[in-house]
């Protein structure tokens, strides 16, 4: 298991957070993280993109500018650790990575512990998810999802009405450039950070006693200036449940997580 040491933000603790959806205004400087997991995190990366694209790296026709926006974009934004060493960039792990316009989505994909999502209107009032790097699915198959609007995307989800729906709708709309957003969320789980798994796949039953972690995905949206998608930002948090500080494992002790 890849885990980080600590959980830096527990959303079941945090008055602002603990109802959905739970959003927070986001501050670009901070958009983009390097934590303990890192280097563990991106040899991963490194493998599923290099050895498994099909199943962590999609792209539908419509984004293709957005993706080339992306990929400046991620540049620019990079926090500190990363060096720019004539074709590559040397990601804070050492390693160099040649930046490759032709491949944006692979190359981004091997920079940043995120997996990073655009979704794009469709032309009837919804979101679609238009591209992807998918590295650490939490149950979900790219394959799926990829080209499909929300409402869609969420069908296995029973909490994720219509109501719910409208209300997300609502939220990806109203993402303005100047002012992007992050929310984040928890699971009991025993799974790796590669978990796909198919909508048609029966799942399995697990008593919370069984799953030794939690599962955290700090998520952000940020509208792109050019071609207006909204990116959609995973960085995903796995930790043992003994590594939670006390405060967090007393309030999750009347909070109780989904399972994943």
């Amino acid at each position: 298991m890849i885990l980080q040491h600590s959980l830096p933000f527990a959303p079941w603790a945090d008055p602002r957070t603990r109802r959905l959806p739970g959003i927070l205004p986001l501050d670009m400087a901070d958009w983009l993280r390097v934590d303990d997991a890192y280097a563990a995190q991106m040899a991963l990366r490194d493998v599923l993109i290099a050895e498994r694209p099909g199943s962590v790296i999609g792209q539908t026709e419509m984004a293709r500018a957005a993706v080339d926006e992306l990929f400046e974009f991620t540049l620019a934004h990079l926090p500190d650790g990363f060096s720019r060493k004539g074709p590559g960039v040397v990601r804070p792990d050492g390693t160099k990575v040649t930046l490759d316009p032709a491949q944006p989505l692979h190359t981004f994909g091997r920079l940043v512990q995120e997996d990073l999502c655009l979704m794009q209107e469709d032309g009837a009032g919804e979101h679609l998810l238009s591209a992807a790097v998918l590295c650490f699915p939490a149950g979900w198959l790219l394959a799926e999802k990829l080209g499909r609007p929300m409402m869609r995307i969420h069908a296995p989800v029973g909490k994720y009405t219509e109501d719910v729906g409208r209300r997300v709708q609502r939220l990806l709309d109203a993402v303005r450039v100047e002012t992007p957003l992050w929310r984040a969320n928890a699971h009991h789980s025993r799974a790796p950070l590669f978990n796909p798994q198919s909508e048609t796949t029966a799942k399995e039953s697990v008593a919370e006693g069984e799953m030794p972690f939690v599962r955290s995905e700090r998520q952000c949206l940020v509208r792109l200036p050019h071609s207006r998608a909204v990116v959609f930002s995973i960085h995903t948090y796995l930790v043992r449940r003994t590594d939670l500080t006390p405060d967090q494992a007393v309030a999750l002790e009347s909070f109780p997580l989904h399972r994943a």
